[in-house]
């Protein structure tokens, strides 16, 4: 631990995107395009050629496959020692942020499959700012008790640091 007064240094504690389960269906639809384009390729019907099919199948995968997985990818949350960073978008990033040393509340809401799968919703909420919302965070009960963690000890450092910065001012 520093001096009291002394600035801490901001270390990284964990990133992660949302779990990923939601990229099964993209990964289902990537397989069956493949073995069908695979299966009906020079096997058409009469009136419809191989650029048709080969059209079709790319499309598919483009919507189905590629453009969830850009979201998913694009979206991030970063937890430091002394904030969280949630960041998204595709072209033009947004990044919201919450400090621990101002303390929040930390809500944690878990349906039936995510629950199945070890993930959860978590939001953030300093009753200042609209509340900070995580969805499907993996290993959620971990990331929880890290939050929880980090909160304290930002409001312990930013207490000793205040007592500190008055009590050299009450001896001067």
């Amino acid at each position: 631990m520093p001096p009291p007064g002394a600035p801490t240094e901001e270390l990284m504690i964990a990133r992660f995107r949302g779990h990923a389960r939601r990229l099964f269906w993209s990964a289902l639809v990537l397989i069956a395009s493949f073995g069908a384009t695979a299966f009906f390729y020079d096997n058409l019907p009469a009136g419809l050629e191989n650029w048709m099919l080969l059209t079709a199948a790319g499309v598919l995968v483009l919507l189905v496959v590629v453009v969830p997985y850009i979201v998913w990818f694009s979206r991030s949350t970063t937890v430091t020692t002394r904030r969280v960073i949630a960041h998204h978008g595709i072209g033009a990033r947004q990044r919201r942020e919450m400090s621990h040393a101002r303390g929040y509340t930390i809500a944690v809401r878990r349906g039936p499959l995510q629950r199945l799968w070890g993930a959860g919703t978590i939001t953030l909420s300093n009753g200042v700012d609209a509340p900070l919302r995580l969805p499907n965070v993996p290993n959620v009960t971990l990331v929880h008790e890290t939050l929880a963690d980090q909160i304290e000890v930002g409001q312990i450092l930013a207490h000793r640091d205040a007592q500190g910065t008055t009590e050299s001012h009450d001896i001067v």
